[in-house]
């Protein structure tokens, strides 16, 4: 049967348009040409937050800690942020933040009893490294403070010592520091220090000087390790800075980094200290050498930090400054140096966060802490120097803060430990071999 239709048969416009409406099952519309809508307009979606905690390694902690964490940023960013630059352009401690900084109950963060908080040295790491996304200076001084004077009592010192010593520093109602290093001593403290102690009946005559002492111009105690000339071993004294005759200290000046710490030069004169004040647990350099593996860590934790700060302020730096029209964040060559920063800054927030663990268990050994330390180190320099190239000129203007943190790594890279040094403790470990001379 043949389906197809005459041409007579077949519908088309000219036919329809003829046809009486009538007729049609479905008349037709009025149809009427309207001016078309301009397309709305598009909105471009929200930038990412610069954030980076990239793998989310804050989620490893509790919520309890997690808050104590937040409790410090917020700090930071609220009471330091505004005012640092201008602190560290004019060499000066931001004095009035003190009561701010007792009030968060974060210093002996790690200790338990004598009014610290008791927490976990991985927190601790957390804490260190939110100050340093911010300001070094402020981490270091929290460093100095809590890690190396009150962990030197709280690790040496006697239950006595304890009891008298660390509730009032965990209050910053007393600030503490530690003398160790020496002008002409410096990664030699082992077996090299010059300063000496001579037990004189129921007191102790110290003799020498340190430098590079942070917070002794204006802190209250300073840990001093000596070398006893009666058995040439290293022992650790409580010395009161601004009532024991003879100690003098001279403020550190023209430092193109860490100029917010007050560090000092500090000179003993037959300075008598009562054998109550020496640490009772602090009989050679292995007792010095436990309280720098502890806080070694927390040095690796604030390089870190120190990198992520200069990372973030690079990607919002990136996002909002426009170059042939375009934002620079756009570009592949910016893209790749976001890429590298974010990589170092990850991986070794992985490292930090595992060292921290062995830590908390009781497993961590000088090599641990030491590869933490130089790793986190070399690459928080790497990733300070691309942030400020990635500002170009902008990145050596104070306000951009990038300059600041580039200089402040200088510090972080040499102190608690040279990369050097590091190496050859590590290298010992490893190979079974001492390389040290």
């Amino acid at each position: 049967m043949n389906l197809s239709l005459h041409p007579s048969q077949a519908t088309c416009p000219e036919r329809l348009s003829h046809r009486d409406p009538s007729r049609l099952s479905h008349p037709p519309r009025n149809f009427r040409m309207t001016p078309s809508a301009a397309p709305a307009e598009k909105i471009a979606p929200p930038l990412p937050e610069a954030n980076g905690d990239f793998y989310q390694v804050a989620q490893t902690l509790s919520a309890e800690d997690n808050a104590v964490r937040l409790r410090v940023r917020e700090f930071m960013e609220r009471e330091v942020q505004p005012i640092i630059s201008d602190y560290w352009e004019r060499d000066e401690f931001p004095f009035d933040l003190l009561p701010k900084f007792s009030a968060l109950g974060i210093m002996g963060l790690p200790y338990e009893g004598y009014g610290c908080p008791g927490k976990s040295t991985t927190l601790m790491g957390f804490v260190m490294m939110e100050m340093a996304r911010v300001d070094a200076s402020i981490s270091t001084f929290f460093g100095v403070h809590t890690g190396l004077s009150m962990g030197s009592i709280y690790l040496c010192g006697s239950e006595e010592q304890k009891r008298k010593w660390l509730p009032p520093m965990a209050a910053l109602e007393k600030v503490g520091s530690f003398g160790l290093t020496e002008p002409d001593v410096g990664s030699g403290t082992a077996g090299g220090l010059t300063t000496t102690a001579k037990r004189e009946g129921d007191s102790w005559v110290l003799n020498g000087q340190k430098k590079w002492i942070g917070n002794s111009t204006w802190g209250d105690i300073t840990i001093i390790w000596a070398r006893d000339v009666d058995d040439n071993q290293v022992k650790g004294f409580i010395v009161e800075n601004k009532t024991t005759p003879g100690f003098h200290v001279d403020k550190i000046k023209h430092k193109m980094a860490l100029r917010v710490v007050q560090n000092g030069l500090i000179t003993m004169q037959d300075c008598r200290v009562p054998e109550a004040n020496r640490l009772q647990h602090a009989n050679s350099f292995k007792d010095t050498a436990r309280v720098l593996r502890q806080t070694r860590a927390g040095v690796a934790w604030e390089s870190v930090g120190c990198a992520t700060g200069a990372y973030e302020h690079a990607l919002r730096y990136a996002q909002r400054r426009k170059q042939f029209g375009k934002p620079i964040a756009s570009f592949q060559l910016v893209q790749d140096l976001l890429f590298r920063m974010l990589g170092n800054i990850t991986s070794t927030q992985a490292l930090c966060l595992r060292l921290s663990q062995l830590q908390d268990q009781g497993l961590m050994r000088d090599e641990h802490a030491s590869l933490a330390k130089g790793v986190c180190t070399v690459r928080m320099r790497e990733t300070v120097g691309w942030a400020r190239e990635l500002l170009g000129a902008n990145g050596i203007l104070l306000d951009q803060h990038i300059g600041r943190f580039v200089a402040d790594a200088e510090a972080l890279y040499s102190y608690e430990g040279t990369r050097e040094m590091n190496a050859l403790i590590v290298g010992r470990a490893v190979s079974g071999f001492s390389a040290f001379v």
